[in-house]
């Protein structure tokens, strides 16, 4: 399969006052992604998950690796070139919208910034079709951001992100902000959109479900770093990593007798600094399965399954052994560890 995006030894460092050590947002992020697929990428707030959207789409510069969108370097992409080829679609739809223009307003000066309206009357054309991409109305056209809903007002910024016809779209946690109902027609609409248009998706999230709902692959970040990237099925199903297992456990199940029988492990302690990660395996001080080599060495992120990867000493040594049911008796014991 032909390639929408590839990623190696992404870093991002930020300065620190009084000069210390930097804080490394993003730690040496490698993946790729297919043309029409969607790579989820979750974990905890303050993870990198946000960072490594804006370093994708040229928001932010980055400290070390590279980035290429279908087969070019980014670093060869300027400013309208880049953005004809990936977009971003922010969490907070309010926030990204000049209040003081109209939706056609909006969406109208992006065709105009990239030449893709000869005049005014092929604008108001091409601005009704993109609304109208994202089941919006005509009549939301002349309309103010405070006078849409959240969920048209998260419409209209896809219209805008796919204004300059991307082939990529980096969904920053799209449905955090609205309400439950809303965030169906939302998911709804950009699977519709995936398939219809043949584009390809980021979708950064920390709602387990909905990466469930919409990804091809699932990717688990902590601390800057990818701990477990795979096929949706294994890495959210039968997750090898210790940190996957206890964000998974964390979702309650909606059948109050299963709820009432499941093993619920809680991760504890609080997230290292980034400006002073521990040595070894960044998620060793909170891990109830941690070994000495742990906490001495970095582990790779290894195939441990069909495409399944995972950076974990204990599960990396239990498959290369041959054992069965790895994810069970790693949760297992990790729930005993705890108790």
């Amino acid at each position: 399969m032909p390639l929408a995006l590839r990623v190696d030894g992404l870093v991002k460092d930020y300065a620190v006052r009084g000069g210390g050590a930097p804080l490394r947002a993003v730690a040496g992020v490698s993946f790729e992604l297919e043309v029409g697929d969607t790579l989820g990428i979750v974990g905890e707030s303050g993870c990198g998950k946000s960072t490594l959207g804006r370093l994708l789409t040229g928001l932010e510069a980055p400290s070390a690796g590279t980035v290429e969108i279908g087969g070019t370097p980014r670093a060869r992409l300027r400013g309208r070139e880049l953005a004809r080829r990936i977009q971003l679609v922010f969490q907070d739809p309010y926030s990204s919208l000049n209040p003081r223009r109209t939706v056609a307003g909006a969406v109208g000066e992006v065709l105009r910034v990239h030449h893709l309206a000869r005049n005014r009357r092929e604008e108001r054309r091409r601005v009704r079709e993109l609304l109208e991409t994202v089941a919006l109305p005509a009549a939301v056209a002349s309309r103010y951001p405070s006078e849409l809903s959240g969920g048209q007002a998260q419409r209209v910024g896809i219209a805008r992100a796919l204004a300059p016809e991307p082939r990529i779209l980096v969904l920053d946690e799209p449905t955090s902000a609205l309400d439950m109902s809303v965030r169906a027609e939302i998911m709804n609409l950009l699977i519709g959109l995936r398939q219809r248009l043949g584009l390809s998706y980021l979708f950064i999230s920390h709602d387990l479900a909905m990466v469930r709902h919409i990804s091809d692959r699932v990717a688990v970040m902590y601390l800057g770093r990818f701990l477990e990237l795979g096929p949706w099925l294994p890495v959210l199903s039968a997750p090898l990593h210790p940190y996957t297992i206890m964000l998974r456990a964390a979702v309650p199940e909606p059948d109050p007798v299963l709820e009432s029988q499941r093993l619920v492990p809680i991760v504890r302690g609080e997230v290292p600094s980034a400006a002073r990660p521990p040595a070894g395996c960044v998620f060793h001080p909170r891990c109830p399965l941690v070994e000495d080599v742990c906490r001495a060495q970095v582990p790779g992120l290894g195939e441990l399954g069909s495409g399944h990867l995972a950076a974990c000493h204990v599960a990396a040594r239990r498959v290369l052994a041959g054992e069965q049911e790895v994810s069970r008796a790693l949760e297992a014991e990790a729930v005993a560890a705890l108790a």
